[in-house]
């Protein structure tokens, strides 16, 4: 059973509709750690070696975070900059995160519709979030496809709602037991865009 690592960020978590859903849907998981940045480094004093050991002690790291204007949450760069040191997280000697599975959990207000070219948001997702990509390939890690829900400024009816926390309690879980084709979902534009493909049955 695999060890899941959930680092999420939210700078206004009390105005959070979307993310507190998502997290309230998986916490209560064995084998899930809910690591709230905001919460624990309010001053932004990440503890590297606390976040290192954390990260050595799950399988799967995943950054859940509102795509804020195109990245991440500010507190996610600091953690980056601080905590993925050279010798640990990459260079030679830097094995720490090889063969761990990375992957962004993100909730953005534009629909699909405007992340491509010629959409008002002129890139998509995937080209956005290329650095993250980029950054598990440098340390070695299985990167996936992010677990989008996207067209939250557009209101999102309770039946749609529901079913991305659904979907994210699902996804958390297969990650967990072992039941998600990593091959397949690398492949895919989000890992939530077909579950019942990527998932099988134990």
């Amino acid at each position: 059973m695999n060890r899941i690592l959930i680092n999420f960020a939210h700078p206004s978590r009390p105005r959070s509709k979307f993310n507190n859903a998502l997290r309230a849907a998986v916490e209560d998981l064995e084998n899930v750690t809910i690591n709230d940045l905001y919460a624990n480094y309010p001053d932004f004093m990440i503890d590297i070696k606390r976040e290192q050991s954390l990260c050595e002690d799950h399988d799967v790291i995943i950054f859940q975070h509102p795509f804020y204007w195109f990245s991440t949450p500010s507190i996610m760069k600091e953690w980056l900059d601080l905590v993925l040191e050279h010798g640990w997280a990459y260079g030679l000697k830097g094995n720490a995160l090889e063969g761990k599975i990375f992957l962004q959990s993100i909730t953005a207000g534009g629909d699909d519709s405007t992340y491509q070219e010629g959409g008002c948001n002129i890139f998509t997702i995937r080209e956005l979030i290329s650095p993250y990509y980029a950054m598990a390939k440098v340390c070695r890690m299985k990167w996936l496809p992010p677990f989008a829900v996207l067209g939250i400024h557009g209101g999102l009816s309770k039946e749609k709602v529901n079913a991305h926390v659904e979907d994210y309690r699902r996804t958390i879980i297969a990650l967990r037991d072992g039941t998600l084709d990593i091959e397949k979902a690398q492949q895919e534009k989000y890992l939530n865009s077909d579950l019942n493909s990527i998932i099988r049955r134990s």
